[in-house]
C-alpha cells in the first residue's frame, strides 16, 4: 500500500521520521511530503494557495500506481480532504490526524498571526494548554529549530471541493486532544465544527490522548495507530 503523510502547519516531511518505521516494517511504500513553500525558511512563499497544497497531494496520487492511504496531521486534513475530493476513485482511506475535513467555504486558520506572506510559528502562550500537552522543553526546543513559516494563502483560503464522492470514501480520525465520544457527540448535535465529518458514510474513532503533535509526543502509538488503519482497509 501507498501511504501519502502530510504534515501540518510549520513542518516538512522530517516531521514524520518517527511515525514511519512500523509502517516501513510492514512492507508499505511511505511518502511523507513537503509541501510547496516548505522547502526551508528561506523557501518563496509569495502567491502558494491552498490549492497548491492540494494539488501537490493530488499530483502524490496520480504517481502511485495503485490506491492510496491518505494521512493528514492539523491543516494537512484539509489538504488531504481536498485531494479525497479530486480523486475520490483512488484514495481508499483518509487518516486524519489530531484534525478532520474541511467543508466547503472554509479556512484552515486565518487568525494566526502573519508576517507578510509568512505565518511563523507562534509563541507557545498563543496555544491552549491542551496543545501541548506531553510537549516538554526539549521537543518545544527541537519543534521551534525546525519550524518553516506556512505560506499565508495556505492558512487563509477558502476550501473549494467539487465531488460528493468524496464522502464514501473511508476515514479515520486519530484523536488527540479531542475524546472521541466529544466528537460523536458533537456530530449527533449538529456542531459546524464536524459538519463535514458527519457527512461521510464510514468514519472510525481512534483514541491516542496527547496534545496537537502526537508525531513528537507519542510517534510510536501514532506510527500503530496509522498501520492498525491501513490494515484495516487492506
Amino acid at each position: 500500500m501507498d501511504i501519502i503523510l502530510v504534515p501540518g502547519f510549520w513542518l516538512d516531511a522530517s516531521s514524520w521520521s518517527e511515525v514511519t518505521p512500523p509502517l516501513v516494517a510492514a512492507g508499505h511504500r511511505v511518502v511523507p511530503l513537503t509541501l510547496p513553500g516548505l522547502e526551508s525558511a528561506d523557501a518563496p512563499r509569495a502567491g502558494i494557495a491552498l490549492r497548491d497544497h492540494i494539488e501537490a497531494v493530488v499530483a502524490e496520487v496520480d504517481a502511485s500506481d495503485g490506491p492510496v492511504v491518505l494521512v493528514g496531521h492539523s491543516g494537512g486534513g484539509a489538504i488531504i480532504h481536498g485531494a479525497v475530493d479530486a480523486r475520490p476513485d483512488r484514495v481508499l482511506r483518509a487518516v486524519y490526524v489530531d484534525s478532520g475535513p474541511l467543508a466547503e467555504g472554509g479556512v484552515i486558520n486565518d487568525e494566526l498571526p502573519a508576517d507578510g506572506d509568512d505565518v511563523p510559528l507562534p509563541p507557545w502562550d498563543l496555544f491552549e494548554e491542551e496543545d501541548l500537552v506531553d510537549l516538554d522543553d526539549g521537543l518545544r526546543a527541537a519543534f521551534r529549530a525546525r519550524a518553516v513559516p506556512e505560506p499565508r494563502g495556505v492558512a487563509c483560503d477558502q476550501q473549494h471541493l467539487h465531488d460528493e464522492r468524496r464522502y464514501g470514501v473511508p476515514a479515520t480520525v486519530i484523536a488527540c486532544e479531542i475524546r472521541p465520544a466529544q466528537l460523536e457527540e458533537w456530530i449527533a448535535a449538529g456542531h459546524p465544527y464536524v459538519a463535514e465529518l458527519a457527512r461521510i458514510h464510514d468514519v472510525e474513532y481512534v483514541d491516542l490522548p496527547t496534545g496537537h503533535w502526537p508525531q513528537f509526543t507519542k510517534p510510536a502509538e501514532l506510527g500503530a495507530a496509522i498501520l492498525a488503519a491501513v490494515d484495516r482497509t487492506a
